[in-house]
């Protein structure tokens, strides 16, 4: 588990960054496949996310989950929030104590935040699409008309991918130039490849909803002596299907 030195630092609040370490999962979902979507075995990956659950905290409740679909879509869960099945979002803000939130990776962005004057806490999936289409934005938005100021949130970014193993085509490149031609200092060409930078896309958003308190774990999951799973080497390897690293934020 890695954690964020901001983080750390607020009273009352666990988190986590995990790895593919420390799971019972086998051969290509070795061994903390937290997964729900992934070809493992269910009952495998509910083990791995009650192992989880107790790093976070003993007493902790069942981990809550989204059905991660690339948008910009977020769910806010409060005392009235009803328990259903998982919403189809890709970012979750809660103001529960007890309630681990989290978010599933393998190569896109976790983002896990704390407000520590309102306790209010978030996690969001960015992917490339949801980034694009203003993740960040909304949930900034939603947590500044509860009442959070920009100068009391801490966001950390967690392990992805990086810029020197995500390769992109030039139409990729054109639909992120169109949208604003500033983007253009996430591209950079290499040995007449093109890769983009993820995760400094998605700081550039924290940056211009005025977050100041903003750590990056600079950990790519695309190297494998990081011991993370990543859709793009197991594209890469051929496997037919992987892991998914899991980001947990819970306020106590």
């Amino acid at each position: 588990m890695i954690k964020s030195k901001k983080l750390s630092k607020i009273k009352n609040l666990k988190h986590g960054f995990f790895n593919s370490k420390g799971g019972i999962s086998k051969n290509i979902y070795k061994s903390l496949n937290c997964g729900p979507g992934s070809r493992d075995k269910t009952i495998n990956v509910k083990k791995n996310l009650e192992i989880v659950r107790k790093k976070i905290k003993n007493s902790a409740r069942d981990i809550f989950l989204l059905n991660q679909i690339h948008s910009n879509k977020f769910i806010y869960i409060d005392e009235k929030y009803q328990f259903k099945s998982k919403p189809k979002v890709d970012a979750v803000i809660t103001n529960q104590k007890n309630l681990p939130i989290a978010i599933l990776t393998a190569d896109c962005v976790p983002i896990l935040i704390c407000d520590g004057q309102k306790k209010i806490i978030a996690a969001i999936h960015a992917g490339w699409k949801g980034a694009y289409k203003g993740i960040v934005d909304k949930v900034m938005k939603f947590m500044l008309k509860k009442g959070s100021r920009p100068q009391n949130i801490t966001a950390v970014i967690g392990p992805s991918i990086s810029i020197d193993n995500y390769e992109v085509q030039n139409d990729f490149k054109n639909k992120f130039l169109k949208k604003d031609i500033r983007n253009k200092i996430f591209f950079k060409i290499k040995r007449k490849k093109l890769y983009f930078d993820l995760s400094n896309y998605v700081k550039s958003m924290l940056l211009k909803n005025k977050i100041k308190k903003i750590e990056k774990i600079k950990i790519d999951t695309f190297d494998f002596r990081n011991k993370f799973f990543s859709a793009r080497r197991a594209l890469s390897l051929k496997h037919d299907d992987y892991g998914r690293n899991i980001s947990i934020i819970m306020l106590n």
